[in-house]
């Protein structure tokens, strides 16, 4: 018996439904990480947009937290785009061309 197409939240059959999650993929790049500095939004302070990455969720959170590892600031994921606190944006690029990225400064 197929409940996928019912929209069923308890049978007595088989128990609680869970619905099946669609996994997001990264948007399509060209290869080439890009920094962004912005403050729009945000009552001026800066943050770091670090767009471009083809990694998955699992790794993106990994790389993201080594980064704000060794900036010592804060930051967080949003759309596959990591956001990183505060103005670093030298160090950072060090960071991803260890890692073999190729990255460009843009915008700000």
């Amino acid at each position: 018996m197929d409940f996928n197409d019912l929209n069923l939240v308890y049978s007595t059959d088989i128990g609680k439904i869970e619905p099946t999650k669609e996994e997001k993929s990264p948007p399509k790049s060209d290869g080439i990480i890009r920094l962004h500095r912005e403050t729009k939004g945000r009552k001026g302070k800066g943050v770091i947009l670090i767009k471009g990455l083809q990694l998955d969720e699992k790794s993106l959170k990994s790389l993201a937290k080594e980064i704000k590892k060794r900036t010592a600031t804060g930051g967080a994921i949003k759309d596959f785009v990591i956001e990183i606190q505060g103005n670093d944006r030298e160090l950072i690029k060090q960071i991803l061309e260890k890692k073999g990225y190729k990255v460009k400064f843009s915008g700000g």
